[in-house]
């Protein structure tokens, strides 16, 4: 707490609100007793300018390019580390032991299993049923296969299991909603492989054939994980996080972030990269002409996966996944239209004095569609593996709001609907 003081003047009298200064110097006033002390409110449609909680999980500069999780830059946590030690740092506050990362790998692979009356989830869902819908259904339904989960005053240890059998059932959840869409047996899951492995192999194994794991693929793919695990306070996390403060259990908490994730303005943009692609494809494939058309102000075409809501300058994860893209590309050999436009794009993108101007920069969901489209994973569950990487981020921020003791979330308004009026019988209504 600062000791400086924000000064606020209603109706000729002056009230001194406390300022929090957070330690990368972020600076907010505190109104938690705005509404006790004068009566008022704020109003700040889409919370763009509240800060709804206090967290020591993830730090991020729009202005500066900066992502650090747990003040660790992203950079080097991509470099250097595993996804599955990415998210022990972002869970539990550290880095892990030697030791203490292989007990979590080894606990997270001795839950991958899913309990076989769950199959009858996806035997019941429609062959087209969307993967996000499958997701969230199948992660809520965890509650009932754990009923014990419901129990909001749980001891940590018994929260912290629950924790580990959401890791290692995510992966078989999502490869299963993929088979279920292309109507193959489901693969289980295998202790003697890696968590990322794994999911490739239970993604795309076949009883005829067994996947070919390269290790390119599964780089690209764990670093991708990591550069989704957290982003502070989005949609989905503060969902999360909303949900979560009503002591709804951990797995109905997640299945509410996936819900948030699935909309369009939301994880859908890698989703919404290769559909621009696919209809500059269609067109001819001329690139200059899309370029023209995202300049001209007044077309409402726009180049989707170029700048960042946030980022003001350069997406930082945009830089890391780049270059896993391009290893990826080269390694698997692919010739793809689509990817093609989309590498001809970027280089045009990156020199064209608009765009730089503008510093409307490939962001990491441009890059991390390629890869997707890469490795053969269908655009439709795009979405699906955003809220793979991203479920270490909501359980983390789960997991403080409820060791923080938080206040349930609950929202105020400005009313602007009719004052009272009377009610009036039907029968004297006029037509």
């Amino acid at each position: 707490m600062s000791e400086k003081k924000a000064q606020l003047i209603l109706e000729d009298q002056t009230y001194e609100l406390p300022i929090i200064v957070g330690t990368e110097n972020e600076k907010a006033i505190d109104i938690r007793n705005l509404r006790d002390e004068t009566g008022y409110i704020t109003l700040d449609s889409g919370y763009k300018n509240t800060g709804a909680t206090i967290s020591t999980i993830t730090f991020l500069d729009g202005e500066e390019g900066i992502l650090r999780y747990r003040g660790y830059p992203i950079e080097q946590l991509a470099e250097q580390s595993t996804f599955l030690e990415v998210a022990y740092l972002l869970i539990y506050g550290k880095l892990p032991t030697k030791d203490e990362l292989s007990n979590f790998e080894l606990r997270i692979k001795q839950n991958s299993l899913i309990h076989e009356d769950n199959k009858k989830f996806f035997d019941g869902f429609p062959q087209h049923a969307h993967p996000m819908g499958m997701l969230a259904s199948s992660i809520c339904s965890m509650s009932a296969f754990f009923p014990e989960s419901l129990d909001p005053n749980r001891p940590p240890e018994l929260v912290d299991h629950s924790i580990v059998r959401l890791l290692g059932k995510m992966p078989t959840f999502i490869a299963w909603t993929y088979k279920k869409r292309i109507g193959e047996p489901y693969v289980y899951p295998r202790y003697d492989l890696d968590y990322i492995s794994n999911f490739l192999n239970m993604m795309f194994s076949t009883p005829m054939e067994e996947y070919h794991i390269d290790p390119v693929v599964v780089d690209a793919l764990d670093k991708l994980m990591i550069l989704h695990a957290d982003h502070e306070q989005n949609c989905s996390t503060s969902t999360v996080r909303l949900v979560g403060s009503s002591q709804a259990n951990l797995y109905a908490a997640i299945s509410s972030g996936i819900c948030a994730l699935w909309g369009p303005l939301h994880g859908g943009a890698n989703q919404e990269v290769i559909v621009m692609l696919e209809r500059i494809k269609e067109d001819g494939g001329n690139i200059q002409k899309w370029i023209d058309k995202a300049k001209d102000k007044n077309d409402p075409f726009r180049l989707m996966g170029f700048g960042h809501r946030v980022y003001k300058n350069f997406d930082p994860r945009a830089k890391i996944i780049k270059a896993a893209c391009d290893k990826v590309l080269s390694k698997l050999g692919i010739y793809d239209p689509v990817l093609d436009i989309a590498k001809k794009l970027e280089e045009v993108a990156l020199n064209d004095p608009y765009f730089i101007e503008r510093k409307l920069y490939p962001n990491v969901d441009f890059y991390s569609g390629i890869i997707l489209r890469a490795i053969g994973i269908p655009v439709d569950k795009f979405t699906v593996m955003f809220a793979f990487g991203r479920l270490p981020g909501w359980i983390a921020q789960w997991k403080e709001m409820r060791e923080n003791r938080e206040p349930i979330g609950r929202p105020r308004q400005v009313y602007m609907g009719p004052t009272k009026r009377d009610f009036v019988p039907i029968a004297k209504r006029e037509n």
